[in-house]
């Protein structure tokens, strides 16, 4: 990622902590233990997967981007972006559409942004992204910025009640606050790019 190494950095240690979080909810599922006291759903553990696998691999292709080849970056972001896309086109999608298909988005962003930084950037002089891309990352900025604007009024409005920030409750604020933190990283990184 180009940009201060104090802001990559913060970026890194943001989605790590997010990525555990998801993964410590998935495990948590997995053994049983949630806020109704059951495994929960293949939708629910489906989703904290992903987005584990994205904090995580997000955390690691800012620490490690450039010491690793850039098309091992694309092959693990496409793999999960094509992964959340098929989920979202399956019959047991249903009320989960919009999210599996952000978590396609996000991941395409992911495999994007490897393919921009693993090639030779050609820019134009006075301007930070690299020719030829504008519009996709122009785009991408907007579609995270509104999203993170979104997740961030959907955190206001979570009702709060005992147990609220439980590590396996669904819609508690906990699961909205990491969803807000990799909308955030993502603009930023992007901004970055």
């Amino acid at each position: 990622m180009h940009g201060p190494a104090v802001l990559s950095w913060l970026l890194a240690l943001l989605t790590a902590g997010t990525g555990g979080i998801c993964l410590s909810r998935l495990r948590r599922r997995e053994a049983g233990v949630g806020s109704a006291g059951g495994v929960g759903s293949a939708d629910d553990r489906g989703s904290d997967a992903v987005e584990a696998v994205m904090g995580l691999g997000t955390a690691a292709m800012i620490a490690l981007g450039g010491r690793l080849p850039s098309p091992l970056w694309v092959a693990l972001f496409g793999l999960l972006g094509a992964g959340s896309l098929c989920a979202a086109a399956g019959r047991r999608a249903g009320g989960r559409r919009a999210h599996r298909l952000h978590h396609a988005v996000g991941a395409t962003a992911m495999a994007y942004m490897a393919l921009v930084m693993g090639g030779a950037p050609q820019q134009h002089p006075g301007m930070v992204m690299p020719m030829g891309r504008p519009a996709v990352t122009g785009l991408l900025l907007v579609y995270f910025g509104c999203y993170a604007l979104w997740s961030g009024s959907r955190l206001l409005t979570v009702s709060g009640h005992p147990g609220a920030l439980a590590l396996g409750d669904r819609g508690g604020p906990l699961p909205q606050a990491c969803r807000l933190a990799m909308g955030v990283g993502m603009f930023a990184m992007l901004l970055a790019l």
